[in-house]
């Protein structure tokens, strides 16, 4: 359960880090948006002793440092729920459980606003019919408005909380957002209908208020939906932490004890087929690390007593003992998981333009109606005709046009490029795929098919090793088996960790791994290599190659025409990335590089003003795509990097990181038309508002045409080179 403020003694959840500065995570609700951002983060850090905060929007986490290991977590708790927003020490049950009920809050509010759209129109059409002549008594027509109003006020008003809500606590701290003007839309065309049904008038519009509140509740639970996902990446890969460690205890006993449990000093044990559950250094054992984590390669990384193993790391073949190095908080699996975190945060500044012009529009509107119905009155209007005026600046003015300006746009992009095979996780990855002017790659899986494939090998030599390699675990002797094709396994098979596998083939001892297992002499070289000798013969050397996919060279050819700048970022050896890098174009790579490293470089570029798309598929890419301007990764990648990316692509090819790139520049340009056209309707229809050369139901029907417009402007993304079958979705390991 969630702790409050209003409890004594907080300070025990309050983490001392190694560097003597406290570390403390709260979980913040209520904040959507980048001035929320800040005014939570200067809050924090003006509570006592407090160095530091970083809010994330994504998951509501702000964590907050200390200059010292003692600080008082009830002082920046006041302080966050000083400034209007809810605050409780981070528990993952706690938010979740918000989440949850967020998201059942909003399914609800769409639910009923969808039965009074369906339902209010029953009432509404014979209203419209009898505008045109037909047979239609004041009545009738009254009647209509009032079964309307039955269906629709309760409705609009239980639909429009999340929005009635929002609006107040802005006003409640002097702010002015969106749901400012859509609040008192809906009220006051509500109160409008329900005046003009009292009276007789023609024109009621409870039927505009309830739609317009069920199409912006699909946009609020959308965003909702995006938000839950965009944690995905870091949770998937803290998923990779073990759970439980062996904790070798006195006596040489081992108990199994919640990582959370396990000290930096302590003892453990890692078993073949587990993971490593924290960081630490190899005190008694000798096996194969699968450490993909780090360097993106699935090749098993011999390692033996005085060799460091980081949590997450995969052991393959023989048991072994470590010395902890850290907590499990404080792994390195740990803190690419807050990279991650702090790289989906980084995204929450992105502004968008209807936000900036929201911050003038709001109030310039809200200004303009209050001076309508002052002035309207001031000139002898009664009050109910000076109400409809304001009603009508109101309405013709409602900012559907501008809020629809980039969503249907994008609604639109995302279409074609699904059709293209590429998903769009979210609206503004568009807008920051248009800016990219730097693409970094990664080398395995990306830029080449992720797979060691053997090179030439004589058929007798390949026929002899294959019994053996069928025995084995090892991705390279899977490589040698998956060459020869299926067949009889050796016998009598026995692994030796770190060194490679022995066993009987026809009848002769033969062994099959490093060079000094085989007894053969070592040859200098990048590339994988296995041996390979069979009683009574001499060694042979395979040697693998990762392949280059098919359309590499053509997509960077490609991508340099578009005047991009191309780089190569990979974990992997020297030898290999360069080789990878000039056959497929690019001038420009760096290998060996930890996940750190690789956002380090991304960073680099950044200040240097540069603008990355990353496209990346392994887990020691996650935090790299999280961290970049933005990021796209193969279906084929592991779940982590989906999560952590803004675009997957189906893994066949890497052309559509270039189709995704003209479609997201033409995207732009259809925003930034709309956005021409939403001023330009504003500054005409308004001023003839104010005239009262328009009444409500004139002023509803330009609203729509101006909304129409910036749709009907937005599907021209489609009227050329749009159409194409349905992509194959097997690709996608992950929605």
């Amino acid at each position: 359960m969630a702790v409050t403020a209003l409890e004594a003694d907080l300070s025990k959840y309050v983490a001392a880090s190694e560097s003597g500065q406290g570390r403390l995570e709260i979980l913040v609700r209520g904040a959507k948006c980048a001035a929320c951002l800040a005014k939570v983060e200067r809050a924090a850090q003006a509570a006592p002793g407090v160095t530091a905060a970083r809010l994330n929007l994504t998951t509501g986490k702000l964590s907050v440092s200390f200059g010292s290991p003692r600080g008082d977590p009830a002082a920046v708790i006041s302080a966050v729920e000083a400034a209007g927003y809810g605050a409780c020490l981070f528990d993952p049950a706690a938010l979740k459980s918000a989440q949850d009920a967020e998201g059942r809050r909003l399914t609800l509010a769409l639910g009923v606003a969808g039965f009074g759209v369906g339902n209010v129109m029953m009432f509404s059409v014979p209203v419209w019919a009898g505008l045109f002549g037909q047979e239609f008594t004041p009545e009738t027509r009254s009647l209509m408005y009032w079964l309307a109003a039955v269906v629709a006020t309760p409705c609009a008003l239980y639909g429009g909380m999340p929005f009635f809500a929002s609006a107040w606590k802005s006003l409640s701290r002097g702010k002015a957002n969106m749901d400012v003007p859509i609040t008192l839309g809906v009220l006051l065309t509500l109160a409008v209908s329900f005046s003009e049904t009292i009276q007789g008038g023609r024109h009621a519009y409870f039927d505009a208020a309830v739609t317009l509140i069920f199409l912006l509740l699909i946009g609020r639970w959308l965003d909702h939906a995006l938000r839950i996902r965009a944690q995905g990446a870091a949770r998937d890969l803290l998923a990779l932490q073990a759970p439980v460690a062996r904790l070798i205890i006195e006596g040489g006993a081992e108990l199994g004890v919640p990582v959370r449990e396990v000290g930096v000093g302590d003892r453990i044990a890692v078993l073949p087929g587990e993971r490593v559950a924290v960081d630490g250094v190899v005190e008694a054992g000798v096996s194969d690390i699968d450490n993909a984590l780090i360097t993106g390669e699935t090749q098993g990384a011999p390692v033996g007593p005085g060799d460091s193993v980081h949590a997450g790391a995969l052991n393959l073949s023989g048991r072994i003992t470590l010395r902890a190095t850290a907590r499990s908080e404080d792994s390195t699996l740990a803190n690419i998981a807050r990279l991650v975190e702090a790289g989906t945060q980084s995204r929450s500044r992105y502004v968008r333009l209807a936000d900036r012009a929201a911050s003038v529009y709001v109030p310039v509107v809200h200004a303009l109606a209050l001076a309508t119905f002052t002035g309207a009155w001031a000139m002898g209007l009664g009050p109910r005709e000076a109400l409809l005026r304001a009603a009508a600046v109101l309405i013709v003015t409602c900012p559907c046009a501008l809020g629809l300006a980039v969503p249907a746009v994008q609604i639109a992009a995302s279409g074609r490029l699904f059709r293209q095979g590429v998903l769009v996780k979210s609206g503004a990855a568009l807008e920051r795929l248009a800016e990219a002017d730097v693409v970094a790659l990664d080398k395995t899986g990306v830029l080449t098919e992720g797979r060691p494939h053997l090179l030439a090998a004589k058929p007798d030599e390949l026929a002899a090793a294959a019994p053996l390699a069928r025995a084995s675990r090892h991705p390279l002797a899977q490589a040698v088996a998956r060459a020869a094709g299926p067949g009889p396994s050796a016998e009598s098979v026995r692994e030796t960790a770190g060194l490679g596998v022995e066993g009987l083939v026809d009848g002769r001892r033969a062994r099959l791994g490093r060079s000094e297992f085989v007894g053969a002499e070592a040859q200098a070289g990048a590339e994988s290599e296995i041996w390979f000798r069979i009683e009574g013969r001499e060694p042979v050397r395979f040697v693998f190659a990762d392949a280059l996919r098919g359309d590499a060279a053509k997509t960077v050819s490609q991508l340099e025409a578009r005047g991009l700048e191309l780089l190569v970022l990979s974990g992997d050896a020297e030898g290999p990335v360069a080789r990878t890098a000039r056959s497929s174009g690019i001038g420009q790579w760096r290998s060996g590089l930890t996940p750190l490293e690789k956002v380090n470089a991304i960073e680099a570029l950044a200040r240097a003003g540069r603008k990355v798309l990353m496209v990346g598929d392994g887990l020691n890419d996650a935090a790299a795509l999280a961290r970049a301007h933005v990021s796209m990764a193969p279906g084929a990648a592991v779940e982590a990097s989906q999560n952590a990316a803004d675009l997957v692509f189906e893994g066949g090819g890497l052309m559509a990181i270039v189709e995704a790139i003209d479609v997201a520049r033409a995207a732009k340009v259809r925003a930034l038309e709309n956005f021409g056209f939403s001023a330009l309707y504003n500054v005409v229809a308004a001023p003839v508002a104010v005239l009262g050369l328009v009444n409500p139901f004139l002023a509803a029907i330009a609203m729509s045409s101006s909304s129409l417009t910036v749709t009907l402007n937005a599907l021209r993304m489609n009227w050329r080179g749009g159409k194409g079958a349905w992509p194959n979705l097997a690709g996608f390991t992950r929605r």
